[in-house]
C-alpha cells in the first residue's frame, strides 16, 4: 500500500499540474473556480463541490457495477483527490491560521 500511495501521489501531482496550465493562472490557482463562482453567483467552494460531485457520482456508479464508463474510475478518483486538495488550499488561504501546523503528525 505504501508503494501505491507514492504512485497515487505522483499521479495526483501530474494531474494537478496539467489542470493548473489549463484552468488556472500562474498567480491564482483558484481562478477557474472564482470566475465560475462570479458567473453563477455562488462561492468558489460551492463551485468546487459541484465539480467534485460529478466525479463522485461516477465513482458511485462504478461501485454499483457500471464498470464501462467514458473515463477510467481511477481518473475520477484522481480528479476527486485533486479537488479535495484544492479545497484544502482554499481553506488554508481563507484561514491563514498561524497556530496550525501542517506536519506529518496530523
Amino acid at each position: 500500500m505504501k508503494q501505491l500511495m507514492k504512485k497515487i501521489a505522483s499521479i495526483v501531482e501530474e494531474t494537478r499540474n496539467s489542470g493548473q496550465i489549463e484552468y488556472a493562472s500562474d498567480v491564482n490557482v483558484f481562478a477557474d473556480f472564482e470566475s465560475t463562482a462570479d458567473l453563477v453567483g455562488i462561492d468558489r467552494e460551492s463551485v468546487l463541490l459541484t465539480f467534485l460531485n460529478k466525479h463522485m457520482r461516477g465513482i458511485a456508479s462504478y461501485i454499483r457495477g457500471h464498470k464501462s464508463q467514458r473515463e477510467d474510475v481511477r481518473g475520477r478518483i484522481t480528479d476527486a483527490i485533486v479537488y479535495l486538495c484544492l479545497l484544502w488550499g482554499m481553506i488554508e488561504e481563507d484561514n491563514k491560521d498561524p497556530n496550525w501546523e501542517s506536519d506529518s503528525t496530523r
